[in-house]
């Protein structure tokens, strides 16, 4: 046998190992925003790597045969021809005891410096599974959130839905604080989407400061991610939420900001080509805020319920929203801060006028209910009659109801003021609010 035909047969004998195949597309294009990649064989919503550096995108959309991709990072030093690399589509969401005390961003990663999550067995679908209408349980507990104002006037049920409408400066961060750290839920999943970087850092050691902490997941994610983050960060954090809920727990949802989780669905919707809407929104954005809103609720199943409260950027000056219609139309109430009332320094800043619990009948007794509501038309006949009484023009005795009304007043001012570190006892609140307009 000569020696190439030895060779030859020492090399039939071998077992080569199959080499591994890896798909890729390549770049086509980019305007600073969108990525257009040939080559993409993926489903929208697939996760995918750049060039040699793996910067993180997502996939939104098709269109002529190009994939649309946007970041997850920033997207610098991108090349044409860069190679495109598409993985799995994340599709579950780790949750577990595990959350409790940690900050995580959009993307679940951790952010705390406290190392990899532990203890987070359980698998949760990102985009959750809407309840059916009769696997919902009815809101029919009260839930103390230690606000005297809002337990006693404009009382939250566990299970409930409210939009907290608010501008700039009026004291809603510190409304919040309040409300992670008295709330009486065995979880607090606090979504901080679209702050700046120092407000985040801010609110995690001021308001969450103490015992609170141990029993709040937050996820943050700061104003200089990617649009789409925003979106996913909310979809991880009704996921997270809906995890505990399916073990028996009452989970508190904070979002701030729903109206900047709409505007990163507004950018994404807009760079795969939808069409404007109302006001420059196109429709798959603004559906957003019916699909957030209806994860929330009571489970039957379990006995676990989430109370949603989603912060909404209004001026009452600016007319209307569609953010904030759209809000208005899918939440069980509403509450609305007033810049004037924080401009007099009487905080929590609410205009009681404006604002409304739709299931306050559901969760207070009559007496309750009637306290209240005489509160609110006293409240409301002094605000109306302000500038009469400031001129003199109003004679004492011509109306008993406003003479009520301005005797009281000062009592009814303290009484919806609270200083930032008191906490209000509920029973308290609501006997107190009860001695003060029915006795």
């Amino acid at each position: 046998m000569t020696i190439t035909a030895a060779l030859a047969s020492e090399l039939a004998r071998l077992e080569w190992p199959p080499l591994p195949v890896r798909r890729a597309g390549r770049v086509a294009g980019f305007d600073g925003t969108t990525i257009t990649a040939v080559g993409i064989e993926s489903q929208v919503g697939a996760r995918a790597r750049i060039g040699p550096q793996a910067l993180a995108a997502e996939v939104i959309g098709f269109t002529r045969g190009q994939a649309l991709l946007m970041g997850l990072s920033p997207l610098i030093g991108i090349m044409p021809g860069m190679a495109v690399e598409t993985a799995g589509v994340e599709t579950q969401v780790e949750v577990g005891p595990g959350l409790l005390g940690r900050v995580i961003d959009g993307l679940g990663r951790p952010l705390d410096g406290c190392g990899p999550l532990r203890d987070v067995p359980l698998r949760v679908a990102l985009s959750g599974d809407t309840l059916a209408p009769s696997a919902r349980s009815r809101v029919t507990l009260p839930l103390a959130c230690g606000v005297r104002a809002i337990d006693a006037l404009l009382t939250l049920g566990r299970g409930q839905r409210v939009g907290i409408m608010a501008g700039t400066g009026v004291g809603k961060s510190v409304l919040l604080g309040q409300i992670a750290r008295w709330a009486q839920a065995d979880v607090v999943v606090m979504a901080l989407i679209g702050e700046r970087g120092r407000e985040i850092t801010d609110f995690i050691e001021t308001e969450l400061a103490g015992p609170a902490r141990s029993r709040t997941v937050t996820l943050a994610v700061p104003a200089g991610d990617a649009p789409l983050v925003r979106v996913r960060g909310a979809q991880r954090a009704l996921a997270i939420a809906e995890g505990f809920r399916g073990q028996g727990a009452h989970v508190l949802l904070i979002l701030d900001s729903l109206s900047r989780v709409v505007h990163g669905a507004r950018e994404v919707a807009l760079a795969r080509g939808e069409s404007g809407g109302a006001r420059g929104y196109p429709p798959s954005a603004l559906a957003l805020v019916s699909q957030l809103a209806e994860r929330a609720g009571g489970d039957r199943a379990s006995g676990g319920a989430i109370t949603c409260i989603a912060t909404v950027l209004a001026e009452a000056d600016q007319g209307s929203d569609p953010v904030v219609d759209a809000a208005r139309g899918v939440m069980d109430g509403h509450i609305l801060l007033s810049r004037k009332l924080a401009g007099a320094g009487i905080f929590p800043a609410i205009d009681l006028a404006a604002s409304a619990s739709r299931v306050m009948a559901d969760v207070c007794d009559p007496e309750h209910l009637a306290a209240a509501a005489r509160f609110r038309r006293l409240s409301a006949l002094i605000e109306d009659n302000r500038d009469l009484v400031l001129m003199g023009a109003y004679a004492p005795g011509s109306d008993a109801e406003l003479d009520a009304a301005l005797a009281l007043a000062p009592r009814l001012e303290a009484f919806r003021q609270q200083p930032r570190a008191q906490r209000a006892d509920f029973a308290a609140a609501r006997a107190a609010l009860t001695e003060l307009v029915l006795a």
